[in-house]
């Protein structure tokens, strides 16, 4: 899209939520940020940003750490785990800003967790204020409590920012009917409302998450990442993708 170009009229959303996992940025060799990605990255947000769309991000913090999956080793409780888990998400979402920052784009970390020497503390009014500035909010620190996950954070922030849907980019093109990379005939739905999401048990976003969109009467659009599909493409109709809605 041309700097400047407006989102296609097809496209209803307007103001986005991106939910990101953090596996996505890192690096191949298993370090947990890689550059070139998180360039690429900052790239697709200043097209989607150039097309129209105002943008608020959600990261999460499984290339460093998993506050459910250490726990469940039993050498340290949940809520301790999802804690160290938080912390990760503050120091991706600090990467992300950097580098849509060096892409220039505006760029403002808020944290659920106070973290006031290192970067905003999130509330509702200040972060809805900056991005009617044209700014990209990245919202760090989860819901700022053990137990909920990423998601689900994702999805409560874009219900308190008025944001038009969530997208979620994952590792697939969308949402199937079973693992595409365990099932050869698994099916792509175009299209489903999130009682069928929570009925059929599909793994892309927790049930919490799911039933709170709903609740919210919230659009989930899921995509991938992996070129030649990126959060442009996808919201421009370019790339396949799933839409969750009521």
């Amino acid at each position: 899209m041309e700097p400047g170009a407006q989102m296609p009229e097809t496209t209803p959303f307007r103001r986005i939520l991106v939910k990101l996992s953090g596996e996505a940025l890192a690096a191949p060799d298993g370090y947990w940020l890689h550059p070139p990605t998180l360039a690429a990255l900052a790239e697709d947000i200043a097209r989607t940003i150039e097309a129209g769309a105002e943008i608020a991000i959600v990261v999460g913090g499984g290339n460093m750490i998993r506050g459910a999956r250490i726990s469940a080793a039993g050498w340290i409780d949940r809520a301790t785990g999802d804690s160290l888990g938080m912390m990760a998400t503050v120091m991706n979402s600090l990467a992300i800003e950097t580098a849509l920052n060096a892409a220039g784009v505006q760029a403002r970390t808020m944290s659920a967790v106070s973290m006031p020497t290192i970067c905003e503390t999130y509330a509702r009014q200040p972060a809805l204020h900056h991005l009617d500035k044209g700014q990209v909010v990245v919202l760090a620190g989860g819901t700022g409590n053990p137990f909920f996950t990423t998601d689900t954070a994702a999805v409560l922030r874009a219900a308190e920012l008025r944001c038009d849907a969530v997208l979620k980019a994952t590792q697939v093109d969308g949402v199937y009917s079973a693992d595409p990379k365990k099932d050869p005939s698994a099916t792509r739905y175009d299209r489903i409302t999130h009682d069928e999401a929570i009925a059929r048990d599909l793994k892309v976003m927790d049930t919490a998450a799911f039933a709170l969109a709903r609740e919210s009467r919230l659009s989930i659009v899921v995509g991938s990442l992996h070129p030649p599909s990126s959060i442009a493409a996808i919201l421009s109709g370019d790339a396949p993708s799933t839409l969750v809605a009521p």
